[in-house]
């Protein structure tokens, strides 16, 4: 195997390692969609479009509490230049939130299924970061969801929001579970 190869195999194990195949972030992305959905219930659509647009930019601080919390470093090597793709890909959702935003004007209940397709497309780099195909399903099942909900409409306001909450938490814990298993069979 190429050095170039094995120094990817390497970089992307140590992401995987250090952020658990991606447990933390997924988790509390999905308590933070969750929320959002049962907002958009209890109080307004308008609210829990809010909390979930701010309630993003709390996932990484809050990944990397609870990793910490966990016993996990949540840090990656100085020569790893995964987390430099890792970072940049962070900021392609607030980014897109542009575009949810202009979508919202025109039909505010396509908000959910919009931001579906943003995080699913934002996963597909994940892909190369983790060394994990899993997020490729994670991507693709987000985006097709999306398309459907969105397409189809719904008369239930956050059905994405709901939807999407729960598959983050299933991922989550398949992604953890996974990283602890090659954890073990390496020791």
């Amino acid at each position: 195997m190429s050095q170039p190869k094995q120094q990817l195999i390497d970089n992307q194990r140590e992401m995987r390692i250090a952020f658990l195949g991606g447990f933390a972030g997924q988790l509390i992305s999905g308590i933070i969609w969750f929320v959002a959905s049962i907002i958009s219930v209890i109080i307004s659509k308008e609210m829990g479009m809010i909390v979930l647009f701010f309630g993003c930019m709390g996932i990484f601080p809050l990944t990397q509490l609870t990793l910490k919390l966990m016993g996990r470093e949540a840090v990656v090597s100085k020569e790893n230049k995964l987390w430099y793709l890792g970072s940049q890909v962070a900021f392609t959702v607030p980014i897109n939130f542009i575009l949810v935003g202009a979508i919202i004007l025109f039909h505010s209940d396509w908000f959910f299924p919009a931001t579906m397709i943003i995080v699913g497309s934002h996963y597909l780099p994940f892909i190369t970061l983790y060394g994990m195909k899993i997020f490729g399903i994670l991507a693709s099942t987000l985006v097709i969801l999306g398309l459907i909900i969105g397409m189809i409409g719904s008369t239930f306001f956050s059905l994405g929001g709901w939807i999407t909450s729960v598959l983050f938490i299933v991922f989550a814990f398949i992604g953890k579970w996974q990283v602890q298993k090659e954890e073990k069979n390496t020791l």
